[in-house]
C-alpha cells in the first residue's frame, strides 16, 4: 500500500489510515480497535518475507513493517555472500536445517516464477588433509541422511573442471547450492507486500514497547526518527507483534521480556575481499572444510551475479553492530590470503582488495561463558506469557536462504 518515512507523525498517519478501514473479524481473541492486525519490526529479508506472508493471511489483514533505516534490507541481508545454501551443516534437529532445506526449494521456485536473478552454480567443499577429509565425509553422511544431494568428485574430474582449485584430500560437491541477487529478491518481497495492502514505516526506530494488559489488549509500539531529533511519536497498536530486528533483535527482546529472559547480543563482523584478476577464476563456489568453533564457514570463494569472484568473510568479534567499515588491519588481510591460497594457490595477491563488511547477529544468555561462539540454532518462538508475540533471535546465515520458510514457520506458530 504505502512506504512512508517516519518524520514527526508519519507513522501515526498510516496507523490512522488502517483504523479508518473498518473493524476486522480477524483475531481468535477479543476483537480490539488496534491500528494494525500485525506489526513486524525489522525490514531485512526475513522481516519482509514475514510481513508479506502475514499480509496474505486474510483480506482483512493490516500489517505494518517497521524499519529504523530509510530503506529496507540495508544491514545483514545485503552484506553477505548472497549464497543459496543447501542446508548441509546444521544438525538433524535444528531449525536451521529444516528451514534452510525448505527455504531453498521455496526460493528457487519463487525466483523462477518471478524472474528474480539467481545462478544454481553449485559448491565445492575442499579438504587438504586427513582431518579435513573426515570433516567432509561427515558432511556427506549428514546430507544423505536428510535427503540433500552431495557427491565426492574424483581427482580427475575435479582437475578437469577446476584445475586451479587445490583439494589435496578430496572434493565434496553440493549441486543444489547457488547464488542470488539479494537486492532484487528483497525488492520483490517489498513490492509484493505493499501490493497486498501492507504498509511500511521507514526511519522508525523502536524506542519502547508496552505489552498487552487486560485493560489494554493490544501491543503499543513507540518509535522515533533518529534523523529528526529522536522525538518519540505517539504509539501505534497491533494485535500481533513479530520481532525480526536482526542485529537489534535482542534489544527488542529485552524491552519486552522479564529480566531473567533477557538475551545478550554478540556481533561477528566479516570482511569481504574483491578480486580484480581474470585468472584464476573458478566457476563454482569453493569452501574450506568446516572447522568447529571458528564462528563461520571459513574464508570462502563466492561469485556474484556478474561472475566476479569475491572472498570472505573472515571473523572479527566486535562490540557494536553499527560500524561497517572493512577492517584495514594488515594482519587480517595476510591471514585471509593464507586461507585463500590453501585452496587457490595461483591467486594473484595484488588483485585482492578489501571490499565491504557485514555483521552477523550471534546470541547468548546474559553472563554465559563463551556465549555467541558455538553453534546456535535459530530462535523462533511464540513467547509464553505474552499473547501474540513471536520472537526471532540469532537469525544469521542461512537466514537469507531460509527467509520464505521462516515466514511460514511464523505463520504456523500464529495460525495453525
Amino acid at each position: 500500500m504505502t512506504t512512508l518515512t517516519c518524520q514527526h507523525q508519519a507513522i501515526r498517519n498510516i496507523a490512522n489510515l488502517a483504523s479508518r478501514q473498518g473493524s476486522r473479524d480477524f483475531s481468535n481473541t477479543i476483537r480490539t480497535q488496534a491500528d494494525f492486525t500485525h506489526a513486524v519490526i525489522g525490514g531485512g529479508a526475513v522481516g519482509l518475507a514475514i510481513a508479506r506472508r502475514l499480509q496474505q493471511h486474510s483480506p482483512s489483514a493490516s500489517t505494518v513493517l517497521i524499519e529504523q533505516h530509510k530503506a529496507v534490507g540495508t544491514e545483514t541481508s545485503s552484506r553477505n555472500s548472497e549464497v543459496i545454501h543447501a542446508g548441509i551443516y546444521y544438525g538433524h534437529d535444528s531449525l536451521k536445517t529444516k528451514l534452510c532445506v525448505q527455504g531453498k526449494e521455496m526460493l528457487y521456485e519463487l525466483c523462477n516464477r518471478h524472474d528474480i536473478p539467481y545462478n544454481n552454480c553449485g559448491k565445492w567443499v575442499v579438504a587438504q588433509d586427513v582431518t579435513q577429509a573426515q570433516a567432509i565425509e561427515k558432511v556427506h553422511a549428514f546430507a544423505n541422511s536428510i535427503g540433500v544431494p552431495t557427491r565426492f568428485l574424483s581427482r580427475e574430474e575435479a582437475s578437469r573442471r577446476e584445475p586451479e582449485v587445490r583439494a589435496e584430500a578430496g572434493v565434496l560437491e553440493s549441486p543444489t547450492t547457488g547464488i542470488l541477487d539479494s537486492h532484487a529478491y528483497m525488492t520483490f518481497l517489498h513490492g509484493s507486500f505493499e501490493d497486498a495492502g501492507g504498509d511500511t514505516a521507514l526511519g522508525a526506530k523502536v524506542t519502547r514497547i508496552e505489552a498487552p494488559t487486560p485493560t489494554s489488549p493490544d501491543w503499543k509500539i513507540y518509535t522515533a526518527d533518529p534523523q529528526d531529533g529522536n522525538a518519540e511519536a505517539e504509539p501505534i497498536t497491533a494485535e500481533i507483534l513479530v520481532n525480526s530486528a536482526g542485529l537489534y533483535a535482542c534489544d527488542i527482546n529485552n524491552m519486552i521480556l522479564s529480566k531473567e529472559r533477557h538475551m545478550q547480543p554478540f556481533y561477528a563482523k566479516g570482511n569481504y575481499f574483491s578480486y580484480a584478476a581474470s585468472h584464476p577464476k573458478p566457476g563454482v563456489l569453493v569452501y574450506p572444510a568446516p572447522v568447529p568453533g571458528q564462528g563461520g564457514l571459513g574464508t570462502h570463494l563466492t561469485l556474484d551475479m556478474g561472475g566476479r569472484v569475491r572472498f570472505g568473510p573472515d571473523v572479527e568479534w566486535v562490540d557494536s553492530p553499527s560500524d561497517y567499515t572493512p577492517t584495514s588491519d594488515p594482519s587480517r588481510f595476510r591471514a585471509a590470503l593464507v586461507d585463500i591460497k590453501k585452496y587457490l594457490p595461483g591467486i594473484d595477491e595484488s588483485a585482492v582488495a578489501l571490499d565491504y563488511a557485514g555483521i552477523r547477529p550471534k546470541l547468548g544468555k546474559l553472563g554465559a561463558v563463551g556465549a555467541g561462539k558455538g553453534f546456535q540454532d535459530f530462535y523462533i518462538k511464540k513467547e509464553d506469557g505474552y499473547d501474540g508475540f513471536v520472537n526471532l533471535l540469532g537469525i544469521e546465515s542461512p537466514g537469507l536462504t531460509s527467509s520464505l520458510a521462516i515466514a511460514e514457520e511464523v505463520y504456523r506458530l500464529l495460525y495453525r
